[in-house]
Parts: C-alpha cells; structure tokens; sequence
C-alpha cells in the first residue's frame, strides 16, 4: 500500500486521511472525523477483503447546476475547511487547542521544530503563559507522531492545575500520579503494564517520583517528552529533597533522544551555579561554559535552546498594544486600635524574653526561639482569632512528644520557602515546643494573658478588619473584584465572616487549605457566577490556580515574608488574559505595626526596587536565613546593639545583588539572536489561512444559526445568548420534538473562549 501521510484514500464507502504508519499498518482517520474514529488498516486485510479495499481518494469536480444558493454554497464551503482544519494546518497543534496563541508564545514552538531531540529552557516571566507554550510543544510533538507519551514533573501543588490546563486547553486527558491516585490508577491497568507505560499523558508529583523507591520503575517506562515545571527546584539545592530532584532530572536528560522541556521564571534561583545547571540539562557541554566570556558561535548555540521574556519585552518588541493589565499599586495604612496595640505589646514582650533568655545557647537552639518568637507575633497581628487559635490549641497539645522533630519540619510554620507548599495552619506545633522548653523561665501565665487579651479583640475593635472591609467596598464600587489573601485560615474565615455581615448582597467565599484542591476550585468557580463577589483566599491559591477570569484586585491583608509570594499572589490576577485594563494590588500594612515595617523595609522594597529596574522579580537566595537574620535584629534588637545573628545573612545580600546583575546580563546577551516577530506573525497567518481566524468562525457560526431560524443577541466579547423556546416549539408543532418548552436560551462564545 504506497499511499504518502496526508493522502486522501477511499476505505469503507468513505474519504479518509493517512495520519501514520505503525509497521506494516496504515493508521486512518475519516475525513472530518475526529480521532476516537481513527482506526488501523492492515495491508493484508486491505488485499485480501475486497469490501475492505484501499483505494486513492477521489472528488468529481462540482457541477454549476448544483448551486441553488450562493450563501449556503459559501456557507458549505466554510463547514467543509473548518471540518479539514485537523488535517491540513501547518502547525498541527494550533488545529486541536481550545486557545489562540499570541505571536511571541509561538516562539518556543517554532524553536522546537528546529530541534532535534527538542531540549529547550522556557524562561519567560510569570504571567506571560509558559504553560500555554509548553502545551503547544507538547501537542505538536503528539499530534506530528514524534512523541507518544508525555510526563509532566511538577510540585505537588501544582498537579491539579497542569492536569486542567492540559485538558482544557489542549484537548490532552492527562492523569495525575501521586500517592493520592496511585492505587486507584492501578486497579485499571490491563495485564504486564505500569502507570507509566499505560497512561498517553501524565502529570507526576516530582516530590513523589524522585523518591528511589519509586524512581527506577519510572526511568524504565522511557517517556518520550518530559516537561519540568518549576525547573529551578530540579537542580539542586542545601536540602536533600532538593537534590534528590536534581538526581531525577539528570538521570532523565541522559536520554539523547528524549524530549526535554525546562519551565521556570526564575532561572538564577539563588543557589549557586543553579543557571548553569539548567543548561546542563539540555546538553552536558552547556554546564562548563562561562557566560562571561561566551563566544558568538556558543552563543548563538545557546540561543537556539534558550528563550526568556519579561512583560516589558512581549510589549514592546511584539505586541505594541495592551496585552496585559495595567497594575496600580497602593499603599494602604492602618493604626492599631488601644486594645490591639495592649495586644500586640503583651505578645511582644513576651516574644522579646524568648529570643533574650536564648542567647547562650546553641545556634540550634536559638534559631528555634527566633522562629517560635516571630512565629507567635505572625499569628497575634494576623488576626485575633489566630491568636486565640494558636494559643488554644498549644494549650490542647501541652505534653505531646515533639522534641525529636528537627527544626527545619517547622520551617513553613515562620515563613514562605519558594520551593515549600504553603502551610496555612497556625504555628502551634511551634509554640507548643518552645514553651516547654523554656518553661522553667517564662511560665504559662503570659500566654493565658495573650488569649483573654485575643478574646476580648471583638471584630468592631480591630481596627485592622474596619479598615479592610472599607478597601473592599472601595475597590467594588471601582468595578474591580477584590482577592483578599490571608496567611492562616482561622484569619481568612474571620475576614470572610466579617465581609459578609458588613457587605450584605456581595458573594464571599473563603478558600483555604483545609479544602482539597477540587473542591477550592469548585468553590471558586461558583463564586465567579455571582456579582458582585470577593474571595477570601491563604496561599494555597497562589499555587497554580489561575484567577484573572473572574478577579482584577488583590489586597494583602497578611503581608507575606518573602517577596516571591507576594509576585504569586500579585500574578494570579495580572496574567496574561485579564479582561479588565487595570489590575489593583492593595499592600495594607500597620502603620505602627513594627512587624509590618520590618517586612516593607528589609523584604519587600527591595524587591520591588529590582522588579522596577528589571521589569521582572528576582527571588530571595537563601530565603530562611535571610528572613529570620533581618526580622530579628529589626524587632527584637536596638538600633545601637544588634549583634550578628546570623553571619551568612549579610552574604545573602551580596548574592541576591549578584543574582540581580546575572539576569541583566543573560538577558542582554541573548536578546539579539531571539526569533523575530516576522516570523512568528508569518506561521500564525499561515495557520489563520487554513483554520479561520477567530472572527471568520464567529461569522460561520452566527450565519449558519440564522439558517437554522436563531437569533443570536449579542452580549459582547464574542458571546451571544439564543432564546431557544420559540424555535423548539416550531419544531413540535412539525412533529419533530417530544417535549414542549416555554423558556429556554443558551449562551455560545463564539470568539473569546479561542481568543484568551
């Protein structure tokens, strides 16, 4: 059977395309069939059966006396290319994604065809949609039969977004493998398979697969493409959980032949040598040059793997229009009521003897009682009912065995690690050790003063609160829907409670991490039918799930401790898609809180002085001993005595500087040999040309409803509403319906769902 891929055979009475060969096999599918219709035609069937003889396709020549209409002929002709779109576009991805793709997001795709094993670092900024582009990879690679299973390694908590951003966008059913699901993929195998050679498309816990229990079965199964999201967290670090990633990935870029794409905003992480790790991952040579002094030829050898863009350079070297928000940012202060400020001082002088008493002991020792320090005024000025919380259940968990849990498990309990899950829980565990600890000198009496002093913090006595609920009405009445982030879930319900009794008619939500990932998006999805709404949300949201659809402000009620989850935060609303021009980001602060001006100074205007500069964020290196060093030495030291707590923390400093000066550099070195806009336009066009631009599928499909006696009524941004009750009721009177309907109307998005 000699018949090329993309010839049009005869097969069964019916036209069909030849997609691939597998051994002696031709792989058909219908034409304008999809591919569940696809099926496998063996030569020997094709000879031996004459009804199942393959035969080149044949089309007679339209006959002229067959045109009764020319605008049904024109509408013929449109259903017939659209139905072809499958077969025929030259980027065969484009055809099967539920997105239109920006110019500049075809770069890395049009990269990949010019690779051979694809091996390629997607470096762009946050919010400029590197999930988007990786996807397309990914499903050019399936589609061209270059590659037949994916696995996609991500933290945790990122699973459930990659496993919905596959299927939604790219038409991709991935199963996501964890501990979690691992049983239950299991129970479906068929005989002599594993979870890793069964299932076409994979998202994987990295945390999970890297483990050496697990490890050697998955570098068995030979994914054909694997995609590292986070990439930065892959290649090595001071934790062993760090460089047990770094062992997977390197072990997985062995492969010649793999398929390897590296995902990460943040390529100089702060550890050190991180960057060139990363490239060491696409091609081992990459690891030993210098940046410094590369020559043209490696230069430009490196550029054909490496693509990173900020905002600034998609606006002005792409688009020249608005493709993002505009983000408005606003300071916004607030005083400490007297029975907050009594609050806040009994806390801290408490906090203030715990890290005193500590100071000779060992360095262990006293980092703990820094951490149990900062930890109880964290939850004091978060919120009175965290305070209560925190102090309620250490009182509960008095006596319970902690004293072998090593100091680095109460890590996420202090403050935000970028490559840590977000703990939303109040820091008991925390407290509870270190005050029997040091029981002998500080006694429970305080602590039982904290909590009366917490209970007797009403709602109309925190003035923290009254000033929120006053931000959020302001920013409703602007048109905006406000995301209100808390640090521990008992303040996000308080906050959430509190809205509702104070903004009667506005939708609140609360979503935390005592929810499992379905259910917060189910939660956040209802909420976004209502208007007006506010979400109250911990940082278990900054994690993956994308809000720019349904909200366009952001207010930082907890201010975080690490500049990178206030970028999270501040990007799950100014993203690539936001419908509105302007996002709002609210950092709302103590004016005489000395806990918030110790963030503002030592963390976040610094960070906010590099974004400004470089247009994009550069994260914290070494984020614990930078974090506790300076909060320390600001809260709990004078201005005349503060003593080097922590000696690397002032090489900290120096390494974020050098990090900073590193990203200018890359950046400037491989600007000018980057794809050009031509070129990406030039694809684009060529595709629009087989698969109708968004506005010749718009026309396509309002006409052919006319045809069928709708009326669409439009509603804006390409969506109509279709009252159906008059049309299905003609349709009974005809005999053809069963069932009479008074009312009914649906809603099509005929452009925008293409579109974003």
């Amino acid at each position: 059977m000699n018949f090329p891929l993309g010839s049009v055979v005869q097969y069964r009475g019916r036209p069909w395309v030849v997609q691939d060969r597998e051994g002696e096999a031709l792989r058909l599918r219908p034409l304008g069939g999809g591919e569940d219709h696809a099926l496998l035609v063996h030569p020997l069937v094709a000879q031996k059966i004459p009804w199942e003889r393959l035969e080149p396709g044949r089309f007679p020549p339209p006959r002229p006396e067959g045109i009764t209409s020319p605008f049904l002929y024109r509408l013929f002709e449109e259903a017939a290319t659209l139905l072809l779109r499958e077969s025929v576009a030259p980027l065969r991805s484009i055809s099967k994604v539920s997105v239109r793709p920006r110019p500049y997001q075809l770069v890395p795709l049009l990269m990949a065809l010019r690779l051979q094993p694809v091996r390629l670092l997607i470096a762009d900024d946050v919010g400029v949609g590197k999930t988007i582009e990786a996807g397309l990879v990914v499903r050019e690679l399936l589609d061209s039969k270059e590659a037949r299973r994916v696995a996609v390694l991500v933290p945790p908590h990122l699973m459930e977004q990659w496993v919905y951003e596959l299927r939604e966008k790219f038409a991709l059913e991935a199963v996501p493998i964890s501990p979690a699901t691992l049983a239950r993929l299991e129970r479906d195998l068929p005989p002599g398979q594993n979870v890793y050679t069964h299932y076409p498309v994979q998202v994987i816990s990295i945390d999970f697969v890297k483990h050496p229990r697990h490890r050697p079965l998955f570098l068995e199964s030979r994914p054909d493409v694997v995609v590292v999201d986070e990439a930065h967290g892959a290649v090595g670090g001071p934790r062993q959980e760090n460089q047990m990633r770094y062992t997977l990935v390197r072990e997985l870029a062995e492969d010649p032949n793999r398929h390897l794409l590296l995902l990460t905003a943040t390529p100089h992480s702060g550890i050190p040598d991180a960057f060139q790790r990363l490239l060491g991952l696409l091609h081992p040579e990459f690891q030993g040059w210098s940046l410094e002094d590369l020559t043209e030829e490696r230069r430009a050898r490196l550029a054909r793997h490496f693509v990173q863009r900020t905002r600034r350079d998609v606006l002005e070297n792409w688009e020249g229009g608005r493709l993002f928000p505009e983000r408005i940012a606003r300071e916004v202060t607030y005083l400490l009521s007297p029975e907050y400020r009594t609050l806040y001082d009994t806390a801290y002088s408490y906090a203030r003897k715990l890290v005193r008493t500590g100071e000779g002991l060992g360095e262990t020792q006293r980092r703990f009682r820094w951490w149990a320090a900062l930890a109880l005024l964290r939850a004091v000025m978060s919120s009175p009912r965290a305070a209560q919380a925190a102090l309620a259940r250490r009182q509960a968990r008095v006596g319970e065995d902690l004293q072998d849990t090593p100091l680095e498990a109460f890590a996420p309990q202090v403050f935000e690690a970028g490559d840590l899950p977000a703990d939303d829980e109040v820091p008991t565990p925390l407290l509870t050790l270190a005050g029997e600890e040091a029981e002998m000198e500080l006694k429970e009496e305080p602590l039982r003063a904290l909590r009366r002093l917490a209970q007797a913090l009403t709602p109309e006595k925190d003035s923290k609160l009254q000033g929120v609920i006053a931000q959020v009405r302001k920013l409703l009445e602007e048109g905006h829907e406000p995301v209100v982030w808390c640090h521990y879930v008992d303040t996000a319900e308080y906050v959430a409670e509190e809205l509702r009794k104070a903004l009667p008619g506005v939708a609140v939500a609360a979503v935390t991490g005592r929810m499992d990932g379905e259910l917060r998006r189910e939660a956040i999805a209802e909420l976004m039918t209502k208007s007006p709404r506010v979400l109250v949300a911990t940082d278990c949201v900054s994690e993956g799930i994308n809000l720019q659809a349904g909200f366009s402000a952001a207010i930082h009620y907890d201010l975080p401790w690490n500049p990178n989850r206030l970028e999270q935060r501040e990007g799950r609303v100014d993203r690539y898609g936001q419908p509105k021009p302007q996002v709002v980001v609210v950092r709302y602060y103590g004016g005489d809180n000395p806990m918030d001006r110790a963030v503002l100074e030592v963390l976040l205007r610094k960070a906010e002085e590099i974004r400004n500069a470089l247009g994009i964020h550069v994260p914290v290196p070494r984020e614990e001993a930078y974090v506790v060093d300076r909060m320390v030495r600001r809260l709990f030291y004078s201005s005349g005595a503060q003593p080097l707590l922590l000696p690397e923390a002032e090489e900290v400093e120096r390494e974020w500087q050098m990090d900073v000066e590193r990203e200018r550099k890359t950046r400037t070195r491989f600007a000018q040999w980057a794809l050009k806009p031509a070129e990406a336009m030039a694809a684009l066009k060529d595709s629009d040309a087989v698969l109708g631009t968004p506005e010749r599928v718009e026309r396509f499909v309002l006409e052919a409803l006319e045809r069928l006696g709708l009326r669409p009524e439009a509603e804006g941004n390409g969506v109509y509403r279709i009252p159906l009750g008059e049309w299905l009721r003609d349709l009974e009177a005809r005999g053809l319906g069963s069932r009479s309907c008074q009312e009914l109307c649906v809603r099509v998005c005929v452009r925008g769902a293409y579109r974003s």
